[in-house]
């Protein structure tokens, strides 16, 4: 698995091996539900979705249940996967779920495929740059976007190809900073956002092109971001906290040595407190309904915290 998230990977892995065993059971049980006779996984809507399968596979890796016969029967659905047009974070999410399945269970889902497919999926990744050096969210999107330029990134790590023209990436990636120290999830935003500024400084780092400076003002935007709740918004507009900005912006925190800026004890409490006696997490105090992708959220917030926690 490319370096990024194979660290990542092992970074929850430790946190959530200080969860109590029947805990990890109960989550692993509630991820391993939503697995379908196709060998995916369900979303919120029911039926396999790429999108839901690779936050399921991710979670059953840190929790190390990502083995034996849930594997293989997953790794016949992300073949079948292969054979069809893919979008762009459903490409993602099959390139990150296909690296997990090899990692954690051995199986090669690519196994006989041409071996130049990796030079033609990093060729089909640039017909997504754009002229500011930045990748959009599809081949027909006219701006470049923070979080699909971190994606490209991402991608480029899994086929094992190098990021092309890294300088320029850097010059469109720092272009989103905005006054405030976050970073716009595209230049027309508004606002800077949480999860965009999350993606940002992990594709600087991935790049080796964050300087202190920048990790200093991140750091301030983000610590404004936690809320009464004790979890962290998406962004300075919406009042409310949720658990996907409360992880990406725990794990910026973290990455940047700035934990200490926050409340992690009430964040901890936030992200427990959307635990639900099924095992899931909802995704925030208005959610409904338990799914694979907060649960997968809710378990690496608790981890990043445990973590933390353990070594004050």
């Amino acid at each position: 698995m490319a370096f990024y998230l194979e660290e990542l990977t092992v970074r929850l892995a430790t946190g959530i091996g200080q969860f109590p065993q029947d805990d990890r059971r109960q989550l692993a049980d509630f991820l391993i539900t939503a697995q379908q006779p196709d060998g995916g996984f369900a979303g919120r809507e029911g039926g396999s979705d790429l999108y839901y399968t690779s936050f399921a596979l991710r979670g059953l890796a840190i929790l190390g249940e990502l083995h034996g016969d849930l594997a293989a029967c997953c790794a016949g659905y992300l073949q079948q996967q292969l054979q069809g047009e893919v979008a762009n974070v459903d490409f993602f999410s099959l390139l990150y779920a296909a690296a997990l399945l090899d990692s954690a269970s051995g199986i090669n889902i690519y196994e006989g495929a041409d071996p130049g497919w990796p030079d033609r999926v990093a060729g089909q990744l640039e017909l997504l740059r754009r002229d500011d050096g930045g990748y959009a969210k599809a081949a027909e999107g006219m701006a470049s976007s923070t979080y699909h330029s971190f994606l490209v990134l991402l991608c480029q790590q899994l086929v094992g190809r190098p990021a092309s023209e890294p300088e320029r990436l850097v010059e469109f990636l720092l272009s989103q900073q905005a006054e405030e120290g976050g970073f716009h999830e595209i230049r027309a935003s508004k606002r800077a956002g949480t999860n965009p500024t999350a993606a940002a400084v992990a594709a600087l780092q991935i790049l080796d092109a964050l300087d202190d400076e920048t990790g200093r003002r991140t750091a301030h935007f983000l610590a404004q971001m936690q809320t009464d709740e004790g979890g962290m918004r998406a962004n300075t507009r919406i009042p409310i906290a949720d658990l996907l900005s409360t992880f990406t912006g725990l794990l910026t925190l973290g990455d940047l040595g700035a934990l200490e800026m926050i409340d992690d004890a009430a964040a901890l409490r936030y992200a427990r407190s959307l635990k639900q006696p099924s095992g899931g997490f909802f995704g925030a105090a208005w959610d409904e309904q338990a799914d694979v992708e907060y649960t997968f959220y809710g378990i690496g917030a608790c981890a990043l915290l445990t973590v933390a926690q353990h070594d004050q």
